[in-house]
């Protein structure tokens, strides 16, 4: 009895004639390599995006402005914070005198809790910025800080007191001192200032002053406001030479 013999049938994967399934294994790993890459390089730049929102939102306030801006300072700062005043009139003051027109100086808020009025102050700045006049009450809050914010070598919190003086910078500046008083109590003016703290979290910012120029978190190695001073503008006139 002769038996008949079964034929095996080809496998459909092994035998399949033309591309080998190695080639076509390999570009389905580079396909997902590009995939991977592609993805972390979005994703690193929505981050950047993400930073550079955080920095400089729209609207953000700006003591000098330069097309382009080759090169942003950014300062978030505390109205009362004696450290903030004695950097304005060590460092920043002169500073911005001296870059006028040539770099992007932007100011944020962050009011810190252990500073009872410096709420108002960042109030009362905004308000100002409303008139158009925010450059002047920032340098009025500055240069009469010993006037509202502390008292002898105490932290004031006399609220009266210091919207008081609020009222006679803007008056000074020419500002409707009714519509600054408004403003200063308005959702608007406080949608700002919580907009900058939030801002100031995601960037780690933890303490006032704290600079970022293009950027990067400017972290001075002197001590000294002349030695602060010295590295921060070596740190603008090389990245102006660029």
């Amino acid at each position: 009895m002769s038996r008949t013999k079964t034929k095996k049938k080809p496998n459909p994967v092994t035998s399949r004639k033309g591309v080998s399934l190695n080639v076509v294994l390999t570009a389905a790993i580079a396909v997902l390599a590009v995939a991977v890459f592609g993805g972390i390089l979005l994703s690193q730049r929505g981050a950047e995006n993400d930073s550079s929102a955080a920095l400089v939102p729209a609207g953000a306030h700006t003591l000098s402005k330069v097309d382009g801006d080759k090169v942003t300072l950014v300062e978030f700062l505390d109205f009362q914070c004696p450290a903030c005043s004695a950097h304005y009139n060590g460092v920043t003051k002169k500073l911005e005198q001296d870059y006028q027109g040539r770099i992007t100086i932007v100011t944020r808020n962050l009011p810190l809790e252990m500073h009872p009025l410096a709420v108002p102050a960042a109030q009362a700045a905004e308000a100002a910025a409303k008139q158009g006049k925010y450059a002047e009450m920032y340098h009025a809050l500055y240069d009469n800080f010993d006037r509202w914010a502390v008292d002898g070598q105490s932290i004031s919190s006399d609220r009266a007191r210091a919207v008081t003086l609020f009222e006679e910078f803007a008056a000074t500046a020419g500002l409707d001192t009714a519509k600054f008083r408004s403003d200063m109590a308005s959702a608007d003016v406080q949608a700002v200032i919580d907009r900058d703290l939030a801002d100031g979290r995601k960037l780690d910012v933890r303490s006032t002053p704290a600079f970022f120029l293009n950027g990067e978190k400017f972290e001075p190695s002197g001590q000294s406001f002349a030695d602060i001073d010295t590295e921060l503008r070596a740190k603008i006139d090389e990245a102006l030479a660029r």
